[in-house]
């Protein structure tokens, strides 16, 4: 059985194998919140055991051993989530930390209880996709808000969930997954974007937007006139 800070430092390096491309040691002691000395000694072990490979200035890459590993436990992390906050009531921005430390402690006799219990769901409380228990994981929905021009029309489908203070902040915009919204008007120079929301018009940073991901609503096409004679 793996300790909970094997588990923790695969996860990390899964994560950023995703988001970055390229976990660093630097890049994982940032995550992580420890010394870049206790990531190099972690690493040595971690690759001795199988777990990650190292390329130079690349960093390191989980093996086919260590990506199994890193996507049973956000499998867990997603359920248990999911599980505080439609069965115990909790908020979105409360259910990340007490699941980092749950997912550690359950017997996957409990974890797939919950998957059963929760409707076999496809998406945790942000949006994000829950691998199954195969180890396959969907690819993430939609596009960065950011992405979108002046006029489009789209649909809230994930959010970033490692900043509670950020799930809060929209939680006071009153936008959560599923909100339809409307890009009314981008300011130049990576100013902020108007949105139109169901409650009203906001205008959110270009940090922020970064950290929300979309399904963009289809455009319909516009017919082009003939000339005549």
């Amino acid at each position: 059985m793996l300790s909970a800070s094997i588990e923790d430092y695969i996860k990390a390096i899964y994560a950023l194998e995703v988001e970055d491309h390229k976990a660093t040691t630097k890049k994982i002691a940032q995550r992580l919140g420890v010394k870049m000395a206790s990531v190099t000694g972690m690493l040595k072990h971690l690759s001795a055991e199988g777990y990650v490979g190292h390329t130079p200035y690349r960093g390191v890459q989980l093996t086919e051993n260590g990506r199994r590993i890193a996507l049973d436990m956000i499998r867990r992390h997603r359920l248990i989530e999911l599980f505080l906050s439609t069965t115990l009531g909790l908020t979105w921005d409360e259910v990340d930390a007490d699941a980092e430390v749950l997912e550690h402690a359950m017997s996957d006799r409990l974890i797939e209880r919950i998957y059963e219990h929760l409707g076999c769901p496809e998406f945790d409380p942000h949006g994000a996709p829950i691998p199954s228990k195969d180890g396959s994981i969907a690819p993430r929905r939609g596009v960065p808000l950011d992405q979108l021009k002046e006029g489009d029309r789209a649909r809230v489908v994930e959010v970033c969930d490692r900043d509670p203070e950020f799930l809060r902040y929209l939680t006071k915009l009153k936008l959560k997954i599923g909100s339809e919204i409307r890009v009314r008007e981008r300011a130049p120079f990576s100013g902020p974007i108007m949105l139109e929301l169901d409650s009203g018009t906001v205008a959110i940073g270009p940090e922020a937007c970064s950290r929300i991901r979309v399904s963009v609503e289809k455009r319909p096409k516009t017919r082009q006139r003939t000339k005549r004679g």
